[in-house]
């Protein structure tokens, strides 16, 4: 599939129309038909503003091929050059977004009733950077990794939908909300 299809189709998959996409990058109704049939390329700029509106990379939209090929390393779950994106509940399933991205850190000191690692989901990119959201938390390196993996799978295999498995069942303490590990058993108790 070629930049042009691959630009019509996001925009048809999105319910945008040419005009309605052509306003939000700045340009006219005939510059995106150009870029679509193929006629015309889109400039740099837009290419950043075009892959933060869908979610994909710069590469997904100029190589011609449809690869769905996985990368994880150091905390992270991403499918290249795939526009898809996963829905993934948070940790307290009060909450349910749609993820190009899911990617965990180390909370600096962390005691041993709290959690030790954090994982967030992309929900967007734009040219200012990307918006994460918390979607859990974790007590163990183990736990997040195998999460991580379970996530990368998911994605993989071209489903919709991840619910967490590994998250830390936590509970909110103090005056700053910190989270605090239910099940955690102080051993001097």
């Amino acid at each position: 599939m070629d930049t042009g299809a691959k630009l019509s189709k996001l925009r048809r998959e999105n319910n945008y129309t040419q005009e309605q996409f052509a306003d939000m990058l700045g340009v006219s109704r005939q510059a995106v038909s150009k870029w679509e049939n193929g006629t015309a390329y889109p400039e740099t700029d837009k290419l950043l503003k075009i892959s933060g509106i869908f979610g994909c990379s710069i590469d997904y939209l100029l190589k011609d091929e449809e690869n769905k090929e996985e990368s994880k390393g150091n905390g992270t779950a991403f499918v290249k050059q795939q526009p898809g994106r996963i829905f993934i509940s948070s940790y307290d399933n009060k909450s349910v977004g749609a993820y190009c991205r899911a990617e965990y850190s180390k909370i600096f000191a962390a005691r041993k009733d709290e959690p030790h690692y954090i994982l967030y989901g992309t929900d967007s990119v734009s040219f200012w950077g990307s918006h994460k959201v918390m979607l859990g938390w974790y007590e163990t390196l183990q736990d997040i990794e195998k999460e991580i993996a379970d996530i990368t799978k998911a994605i993989s295999n071209g489903e919709s939908s991840y619910k967490l498995k590994y998250n830390a069942d936590i509970e909110t303490a103090g005056i700053f909300k910190q989270p605090k590990l239910k099940k955690y058993i102080n051993p001097q108790e």
